[in-house]
């Protein structure tokens, strides 16, 4: 990753992802653990794209299946019994149902950031039906 992205990057962890974390754990019902491989999630050549790209690919169907899961007492009581933490990055260069995981209490996303952008509800429904699969 060159300078452009660590850039982009490190604007995107100071400037947006303080407020996405909020905005998760509160739909979630409590502070859910992410480990993200920040220097992986960023494309080559493509750092003015991270702000875009980035909540669409991984923050938005994440948010809005927890909210889904979490709708009602038994979903959010599942959901924090069931999750210990969400682990992010862009190391396998998957994308789609095959990008995601969830085994031992952790949701695995190994999603290529910069494919598929736009299919933000179909990742959302993959995303609640493993949560709700295994929880």
């Amino acid at each position: 990753m060159g300078l452009a992205e660590r850039r982009s990057i490190q604007n995107f962890k100071d400037k947006h992802f303080p407020a996405i974390q909020e905005d998760i754990d509160k739909v979630a019902g409590f502070a859910v653990q992410m480990e993200i491989q920040w220097d992986t999630l960023c494309a080559e050549g493509r750092a003015e794209y991270t702000a875009e790209w980035l909540p669409k690919v991984y923050f938005t169907p994440l948010r809005d299946a927890f909210a889904a899961v979490a709708c009602d007492a038994l979903g959010k009581e599942a959901l924090a019994a069931g999750l210990k933490k969400v682990e992010i990055c862009n190391k396998s260069e998957q994308y789609g149902r095959d990008a995601f995981k969830f085994e031992s209490g952790v949701l695995s996303i190994d999603h290529r950031s910069d494919v598929n952008i736009d299919d933000v509800e179909e990742r959302t429904k993959h995303l609640q039906q493993l949560l709700e699969s295994k929880l």
